[in-house]
């Protein structure tokens, strides 16, 4: 199916969205999302400070239905014009993806259409190209409330793992503080929004992991100790709840970018060097960069050094920032989806499942959903 237009519904019930969506476009994109609708649960899961699985699976399961025809009505086409059916199969809360999946296999069987078991993660990685268009190669830092990743992405079966999370992802850490604090949940955007406010320099938090205390010379993140350090203040001394946010939320940008920078450079060592007789190992010359009205390089850019930040956390307007400033600093093209794409939908889910049918990729109505499927083999 290489070159034509293909229709995809997505499905994503891996955490406490509830979604579906309708995209239409051509490999490597920019494509057209015709509907995405969304469906939260943070109230149900509000007075918990978290996810309940139990609470995310059933509600899934009362709303999925109605969820999906919104998206078709939404999207102005008829069921038929639909070329596959795109689901969420994991990582994720396991009784949430059995929902979205098995309706997926219903719907694919009486549409008559391909089924595509796609990878959550691999639903953000792709999101850039849905938006921009953005070209392989690119390093992807993949941040969310489940997953702090670095990894060279060379095509749809070309994943390479530089670093992940060693105990709590970011947006979990997130969480975690602004529970502590006694912040409303889902804490993240509101523990950005008192940060704002405050003094990042007010309390000194650990950089875990970062350079020259990085024994292990990988890429790996380390947010637990940072998130005890936090516990261990406001029980020791009376705090100012917008100062900690800010001095949590300086030293989780510190981490980040820390173990960006030392993934562009295995990044480079990967995927930009040209392999020439005599010349192993020589630096490939890259095209002159194009930057943007920021004057940070843009998403769009030519040139073959291309970072991609998705994930929930990836809508954290500092931490954006910050990433910009250490691509203006690397000569990085920086791509970073909307908010509202950054979050989960089921928009990436079906582009994703587009790139993989229009590559020729699909599923047996008997494929299993997974609670763990690391994107890297």
């Amino acid at each position: 199916m290489t070159g034509k237009t293909l229709t995809i519904l997505g499905i994503e019930t891996s955490c406490d969205e509830t979604a579906a969506a309708v995209v239409r476009g051509t490999s490597p994109g920019p494509g057209e999302i015709l509907s995405s609708i969304v469906a939260s649960q943070a109230g149900a899961h509000a007075p918990y400070g978290g996810v309940v699985p139990e609470i995310a699976s059933r509600a899934h399961l009362e709303i999925l239905d109605a969820v999906i025809e919104r998206a078709i009505a939404g999207a102005g086409i008829a069921p038929g014009e639909i070329d596959g059916i795109a689901a969420t199969a994991g990582p994720g809360l396991i009784g949430g993806v059995m929902v979205g999946l098995t309706t997926a296999k219903g719907v694919a069987l009486g549409l008559g259409k391909p089924l595509i078991a796609v990878n959550h993660l691999m639903g953000h990685a792709l999101t850039a190209r849905l938006t921009q268009g953005t070209e392989f190669p690119f390093l992807l830092l993949l941040v969310s409330g489940g997953h702090c990743q670095l990894l060279g992405v060379g095509g749809l079966d070309d994943f390479r793992l530089y670093g992940s999370t060693i105990d709590d992802a970011a947006g979990e850490a997130f969480d975690k503080v602004a529970k502590l604090l006694g912040l409303a949940y889902p804490g993240g955007p509101e523990v950005e929004k008192l940060a704002a406010q405050g003094n990042p320099r007010a309390y000194d938090l650990p950089r875990p992991l970062v350079t020259g205390h990085n024994i292990r010379k990988t890429a790996d993140f380390s947010f637990s100790g940072l998130k005890t350090a936090v516990r261990l203040l406001t029980e020791r001394q009376t705090v100012k709840t917008e100062d900690v946010c800010a001095s949590f939320q300086a030293a989780v940008i510190d981490i980040l970018t820390d173990r960006t920078r030392t993934a562009m450079a295995m990044f480079e060592r990967d995927f930009l060097r040209e392999q020439r007789p005599g010349k192993v190992g020589a630096a490939a010359v890259l095209p002159t960069q194009k930057n943007d009205a920021s004057g940070f390089p843009s998403g769009r850019a030519t040139q073959q050094k291309r970072l991609v930040v998705a994930g929930g956390v990836a809508a954290n307007r500092a931490i954006g920032q910050a990433l910009a400033r250490l691509c203006g600093a690397e000569a990085f093209a920086l791509a970073v989806p909307p908010p509202v794409l950054c979050t989960d939908n089921a928009a990436m889910i079906a582009w994703a499942g587009l790139e993989r049918l229009a590559a020729g990729g699909g599923d047996a109505l008997g494929v299993s959903p997974r609670a763990r499927w690391p994107l890297s083999a």
